[in-house]
């Protein structure tokens, strides 16, 4: 393998599966991290010429966390980035109303997915650990900075814990040479809003956005990208807004 290797969780559609063409095309090959979606994971594979692997699993799961890193470590020998991008949200809901296997099901998956793969991705590209360094980015959301009252403060909090880890996590391995970063996007035209009961969310809040528009997921993606490039080589522990000034 001569290209760098970065592990995309949630990578078979949406602002995933923009990052995984955008990064083929910047050199890299992507593994794709997927929980139940194998059709579009195996689709979007077969598009990058080679560049791209689909790999099952639940970052929620421990279990099946390290299974993954075991299978990259077998199929790959070397890990060089990780973008922490699988998330879920739910229908809109007030708190008061929120069963707890929501909110669980929430933590587990944006917040301790999230903690587990960055655990067992800074346990083989830290220098401490004779890794060659490496890169991570994390998707928050501007829901951290909003609270998204009415809606879902459940993902906006987990969110919100996914800033905090940025913060730390990056001043803990600085020194290992690995760098981590957070991206927030705002209104996103992707299929979370469908799985969220609200497929109509961009248009009906599109005039509270500065921009008076949603952004798409190829504009994360850039960012991403260039937050995992050599030119982002002094920037760590930075969270970027991508949500057309909201």
């Amino acid at each position: 393998m001569t290209r760098p290797v970065v592990l995309v969780t949630g990578g078979s559609r949406g602002i995933g599966a923009a990052l995984a063409r955008r990064l083929v095309d910047d050199g890299w090959h992507v593994v794709i991290g997927y929980r139940a979606r194998s059709d579009a994971a195996d689709a979007l594979v077969a598009s990058l010429d080679g560049n791209a692997t689909a790999l099952a699993g639940d970052v929620a799961s421990e279990t099946d966390v390290l299974r993954m890193f075991a299978a990259l470590d077998g199929k790959f020998g070397r890990l060089d980035a990780l973008v922490n991008n699988a998330g879920i949200v739910a229908p809109a809901m007030r708190v008061a109303d929120m069963p707890a296997e929501r909110i669980e099901r929430i933590f587990a998956t944006n917040v301790l997915g999230s903690f587990y793969c960055a655990r067992e991705a800074v346990r083989r590209m830290s220098t401490a650990h004779g890794g060659r360094g490496g890169s991570i980015v994390n998707v928050s959301s501007a829901a951290a900075r909003l609270g998204a009252p009415n809606e879902y403060i459940d993902y906006a909090a987990s969110k919100g814990a996914i800033d905090t880890m940025t913060i730390g996590l990056s001043k803990e391995v600085a020194a290992e040479d690995i760098r981590v970063n957070a991206v927030r996007p705002g209104l996103i035209e992707t299929e979370i809003h469908a799985s969220g009961g609200a497929p109509d969310r961009i248009e009906r809040l599109a005039g509270t956005v500065p921009m008076q528009r949603g952004g798409t997921a190829d504009e994360v993606a850039a960012l991403i990208a260039w937050l995992l490039s050599a030119q982002a080589s002094y920037v760590t522990g930075a969270i970027v807004d991508v949500s057309g000034g909201r």
